[in-house]
């Protein structure tokens, strides 16, 4: 005891600095943004604030025109880059990126340290300004713009470093006189193609991953997101310029197909999240220089309910999960399974909860879901219930509408409860992007999985069970990518997980250790363990000319390495030896031989 005791006492005390230590707040100076352009103060001109009108025809090549889909409340517009712009922007990156690649990790942990400083003091407005270019109210804003932004960023303080380090491996057994280990080098110039859903955190995601690496990043934000990301944009230099790191080195544009197009034929990596067909189009682009792809093309998932559930608190979650999902959230529900020994429980709850929303302009007032981003989705979405009524389906729900005012656009969907539902409805195939609940009965868990897996998407899934070894046995057999057992969406939240799909939902992960070193050159690398008093040497009967008995050499040197039986291993070994001496003979023997 008396040899333990003083030990105790210093385990204690190092204890307790450390706990003093984490009560000193860290050294992060405030940055300055000019948000003057985009704070709705009511004092705005008459010039800029008219109702946009937006052409049925095609997209202009030369301008991105911004505007809010809740009111039509003209923003501004931004240039659409050429190509050769484009190729210039990567070039002011590559340069950037060579000085930033020898930036040290206390450098690149103080950046984010001022972005996360920065996002907490300035919530309302990255949510308002988010709110404004997407039409999602202040609630989703927070809690799928800030929320996981800022869980990255806390991920990337604790754990990035670790995850960049070397990792040493075993060597084997043919080289235990090595070490082995890996190695993780910035790729150079990350490009990223990123959709409108979130176009806070879509710009952070690849960018905060890519810059912690070691890379520059050259992110093209959506057309219909273009006004906030230009202005979140501010955010990352002003953080960047406040560590000193070298212009240039994230860049954010704007323009249309043929903006993308330039980026991914100049970039050593891009990311793209979107569309199953601009993913495949990425993908042919791509292939041209032959660069590494990640691609994240949304999802259908199923939302599995069995029968075993507290049907109120389930239904709450599936309602959020859904109108999350309302052209907002790509990790949505979008398709609901329902044991037929509750599902009429189910539905009565879930159409109770459904009325009780209301749909607005979501900075007017007090709504539960603002308008849809996209023009003329509302179309889509109204094709798709239409589909399913003709095929025998039936509404028994709706979301009301807000004071929308007379002269409201129409670019919002009430929220929707379908029944009597199948797989031969598109609703229940194709991707919706909106706030519609088609919910379906299932008798067993093993035709809940083949319902599941019957999409051509996979990028998540949800399953509640009042046991959850039954939840986690049906998950298991869902093909996806992400799985939430007795929760919706919880895998997102954990930002050390990786995040992605299979099937149409498509391939490669972002977030995590994974998504982390996908930012990055992976390199193998071996050297001496004992240098240089070991060194690698060819054994005699290999070398050139090689011996008669060099096949049996070999197959003896075999079998002592890797054979399964230790006495055979053993004979093996002597018979290396054995060979070893015949092929060099001691020095007085060869004397006398000669």
């Amino acid at each position: 005891m008396a040899f333990w005791w003083p030990l105790l006492v210093l385990g204690f005390a190092y204890a307790v600095c450390r706990f003093l230590l984490m009560l000193i707040p860290p050294n992060v100076p405030s940055i300055e943004v000019d948000a003057s352009d985009v704070l709705d103060d009511g004092n705005q001109t008459k010039d800029n604030t008219y109702i946009y009108i937006p052409s049925r025809k095609a997209a202009p090549t030369d301008k991105v025109q911004c505007y809010e889909p809740a009111t039509m409340k003209y923003l501004g517009y931004f240039h659409a880059l050429t190509p050769d712009e484009v190729k210039e922007h990567v070039a002011q990156a590559r340069k950037a990126q060579k000085i930033w690649a020898n930036s040290t990790f206390k450098q690149r942990r103080q950046f984010l340290r001022i972005l996360l400083k920065y996002i907490i003091e300035h919530q309302e407005l990255i949510c308002e300004t988010s709110s404004r270019d997407t039409g999602k109210t202040m609630v989703d804003a927070s809690l799928g713009e800030i929320m996981t932004t800022c869980e990255k960023i806390t991920w990337l303080l604790e754990q990035g470093e670790r995850w960049l380090k070397p990792e040493y491996r075993s060597s084997g057994r043919s080289m235990m006189h090595k070490i082995s280990k890996v190695e993780f080098h910035p790729f150079g110039v990350i490009g990223a193609i990123v959709s409108w859903n979130y176009p806070f955190h879509n710009i952070f995601n690849p960018m905060l991953a890519a810059v912690f690496s070691g890379n520059a990043v050259v992110i093209k934000v959506s057309e219909h997101a273009s006004w906030s990301g230009c202005f979140y944009f501010r955010i990352i230099q002003a953080a960047l310029a406040a560590v000193g790191a070298p212009d240039n080195l994230v860049h954010v544009i704007t323009g249309f197909a043929e903006t993308g197009e330039a980026l991914v034929a100049s970039v050593d990596k891009i990311i793209f999240v979107g569309s199953p067909g601009v993913g495949r189009m990425i993908m042919t682009n791509a292939a041209e220089t032959l660069i590494p792809v990640t691609l994240e093309l949304g999802g259908k998932d199923a939302f599995i309910v069995c029968e075993d559930v507290d049907v109120s608190h389930v239904a709450h979650i599936a309602v959020r999960a859904a109108l999350q999902s309302s052209g907002q959230n790509c990790a949505g529900a979008e398709r609901f399974y329902v044991h037929r020994d509750i599902y009429a429980a189910f539905v009565a709850q879930v159409v109770k909860i459904v009325k009780s929303v209301c749909v607005g302009p979501p900075l007017a007032g007090k709504y539960d879901m603002g308008a849809i981003c996209l023009p003329e989705h509302a179309d889509k979405l109204q094709n798709l219930v239409n589909d399913a009524i003709e095929k025998g389906a039936e509404i028994v729900g709706r979301g009301s509408f807000g004071n929308l005012g007379e002269d409201a656009v129409d670019q919002f969907f009430p929220p929707t409860v379908i029944v009597n539902v199948n797989h031969k409805m598109k609703l229940m195939q194709e991707e919706a992007f909106g706030p519609i609940i088609p919910i379906m009965k299932f008798s067993s868990d093993e035709e809940a999985i083949v319902l599941a897996n019957d999409s051509n998407y996979g990028l998540g899934c949800a399953v509640f069970s009042g046991n959850q070894r039954r939840a986690k046995e049906i998950a298991s057999k869902i093909h996806c990518g992400v799985a939430a057992i007795n929760d919706f969406a919880s895998t997102y939240m954990c930002q050390s997980l990786p995040f992605g799909g299979v099937k149409q939902s498509g391939f490669g992960r972002f977030a995590g250790v994974e998504g982390l070193r996908a930012c990055c050159l992976v390199k193998s690398v071996v050297e001496d363990r004992w240098w240089p008093y070991i060194k690698t040497k060819i054994p005699k009967p290999l070398q050139y000319p090689v011996a008669e008995n060099c096949f049996e050499f070999q197959e003896s040197l075999v079998e002592a390495l890797y054979g399964l039986n230790v006495w055979d291993r053993l004979r093996a070994l002597v018979n290396v030896l054995k060979i070893l001496s015949d092929q060099n003979p001691p020095v007085g023997s060869a004397r006398r031989n000669q």
